[in-house]
């Protein structure tokens, strides 16, 4: 009987929130969002374009403690696919807020 036992890294919660760089970037069709949450916040994580201009809400809810992700696939809250071009994920926690540059390529 062989027993599999999680890296202690892995069970961590982080110390501190962060809003990490989204991964691939430059991007396309679509680009993964991470952040790290020390404990449970309500969290609004939305994409703006270079004119200020809300184009998609990516999480709008209470998240857990600990290391979260989210997809964003280019499109807009009406589901119709964005120009290319350079992007603001801005992420609200609590107290919290982080901003980012996203570069999504046609």
């Amino acid at each position: 009987v062989s027993v599999l036992l999680a890296a202690d890294d892995e069970l961590a919660l982080p110390m501190e929130f962060a809003l990490q760089q989204n991964y691939p970037n430059p991007f396309n069709p679509s680009t993964q969002v991470r952040y790290a949450l020390p404990e449970e916040a309500y969290v609004v994580l939305t994409i703006y374009d270079m004119m200020g201009r809300k184009v998609r809400t990516l999480v709008n809810g209470v998240e857990p403690a600990g290391y979260q992700s989210v997809l964003w696939n280019a499109t807009s809250n009406l589901g119709l696919p964005v120009s290319a071009g350079v992007y603001i994920c801005t992420i609200q926690a609590g107290d919290h807020r982080q901003n980012m540059k996203m570069i999504l390529l046609k």
